[in-house]
């Protein structure tokens, strides 16, 4: 069933019709036999009865206490620990990420040394301070730049 707009009905005319038809039952009613009378009221409180209770709200105060928490007063074992567990996490993950950090660091310097434990230089060479002048400037420099330019040059 489509129903348009103009169909429905505001609030006031809504309101209006549920009162005339509530006069009506009233006035109705009572011109009824007893019997009839007596079923329905039965009937209405059979009805009354196994009606489902309506949820009522219900206010409770809160107070802020001398520490700045809000409070309602009753707190519960797990209400008074409840902050603990995110504070514990935030605690093991840190601890965890340093560890990690510190094995990963632990990892790096094994490379290094395993790396200068198999190369053909010993390792105080790379100590010395004239030994990386020699890599940087040395025949294996000029080698390089001489390679370059023969290779730029026409025979």
């Amino acid at each position: 069933m489509n129903r348009t707009k103009e169909d429905l009905l505001n609030p006031t005319e809504v309101d209006q019709f549920g009162l005339a038809a509530a006069t009506l039952l009233r006035h109705g009613s009572q011109s009824l036999p007893a019997g009839i009378k007596d079923r329905l009221y039965a009937a209405r409180l059979k009805a009354l009865s196994v009606k489902k209770p309506e949820k009522v709200r219900i206010q409770q105060h809160v107070f802020a206490n001398s520490t700045g928490n809000w409070s309602s007063g009753s707190r519960s074992f797990w209400d008074s620990i409840s902050w603990i567990a995110p504070l514990a996490v935030l605690v093991f993950g840190l601890i965890g990420i340093a560890q990690w950090q510190e094995d990963s660091r632990i990892n790096d310097i094994a490379e290094v040394d395993a790396a200068l434990l198999t190369d053909d230089v010993p390792p105080d060479a790379y100590a010395d301070s004239g030994f990386m002048g020699f890599l940087k400037n040395g025949p294996l420099a000029d080698s390089e730049q001489d390679g370059i330019t023969s290779s730029k040059s026409p025979n």
